[in-house]
């Protein structure tokens, strides 16, 4: 006989089967269907309906891979970086650079190494590097730390075949914001960071999977893991503090193109961010594409149709703004 636990998820995995939510046709680039909430998206996943990406995929043999390369020294540790291109590669490509996320206090940089093959595979140069945590040292340092990143990257162009002149940042969720304050705050010649980087070589494209891009909402400023990482509670007297580590603020009209996804069942970082983003990069006149994806949550493109999906927009952003 069934416990009412096991019959409540035998009636999800009925009713997401008559929803048909699995169906989803990659090659046209249409959003997967979503779920009504996050019990219907559990249900889905542990009825295997949910199909996920192999996040750890082997590097193939004609993919040249140089881990670990060290790009910086602080006393907290030692920074390294992961770069992916073609084994037979002659000619500079452009570079993706990928932030992974977890809250600013957790990640790593191997993390997103299903898009590094991925890219890698589809012609570009693509890197991933590691920055201090919160609790190692709060803000500035993680955003120091991956615009030093970004730097000797440059400095080591030729080493790794990179081409300069076409360069996107790409993160999610803590990397999504720390992408976006690289490309819309480490480009403004105000910025005075520990590894400046060249205005005439600075970043060309951007994509923002559900980062943070206003970290003075009411949500942000009582959120545990903001709070760690600007280095001290919000008050009108640190609301400057708060400002200081948001994207939005820093927004101009000169800003590359920003490529935005977010699901609507967020509840880790609110659909509304990112509902406000490209609000303000329209009224600024900035190329800019959003995908509001309804009934998906943070960390989206872990599911392999919502990953599909990505690349496939991906692919044609990257194809229109660096190349």
């Amino acid at each position: 006989m069934q416990d009412n636990s096991t019959f409540a998820l035998l009636l999800l995995a009925l009713l997401l089967a008559l929803s048909g939510c699995a169906g989803y046709e990659a090659e046209q680039g249409k959003p997967p269907k979503g779920y009504r909430n996050a019990t219907m998206l559990k249900a889905a996943y542990a009825t295997g309906r949910l199909k996920l990406i192999d996040a750890e995929p082997e590097v193939p043999t004609n993919l040249a891979a140089h881990r670990d390369l060290v790009f910086k020294n602080t006393p907290e540790k030692d920074l390294k970086l992961d770069i992916y291109h073609a084994a037979d590669v002659k000619d500079p490509l452009p570079l993706l650079v990928f932030i992974h996320g977890g809250s600013w206090k957790s990640g790593n940089k191997d993390d997103y190494r299903r898009y590094l093959v991925d890219y890698a595979a589809k012609g570009y140069v693509t890197a991933t590097l590691s920055y201090r945590f919160s609790q190692e040292a709060p803000f500035p340092a993680a955003f120091d730390d991956v615009v030093c990143g970004l730097s000797w990257l440059k400095a080591n162009a030729d080493r790794y075949y990179i081409d300069t002149n076409h360069i996107a940042v790409i993160g999610g969720s803590a990397g999504g914001h720390l992408a976006m304050m690289l490309a819309y705050q480490a480009r403004d010649t105000t910025y005075q960071g520990a590894c400046p980087i060249e205005i005439d070589a600075g970043i060309h494209a951007i994509v923002n999977l559900y980062g943070p891009a206003d970290l003075t909402t009411d949500f942000a400023i009582n959120h545990p893991s903001v709070i760690q990482f600007v280095g001290q509670e919000f008050s009108e007297a640190s609301r400057f503090a708060y400002e200081a580590v948001s994207p939005l603020q820093f927004v101009t009209a000169d800003d590359p193109p920003t490529l935005i996804f977010h699901g609507t069942i967020d509840d880790v970082v609110p659909v509304a961010q990112s509902d406000t983003l490209y609000q303000v990069l329209q009224r600024l006149g900035i190329p800019a594409e959003y995908h509001r994806l309804e009934g998906w949550p943070h960390t989206m493109d872990l599911g392999l149709y919502v990953n599909q999906y990505c690349q496939h927009h991906m692919d044609a952003f990257f194809r229109q703004h660096l190349q």
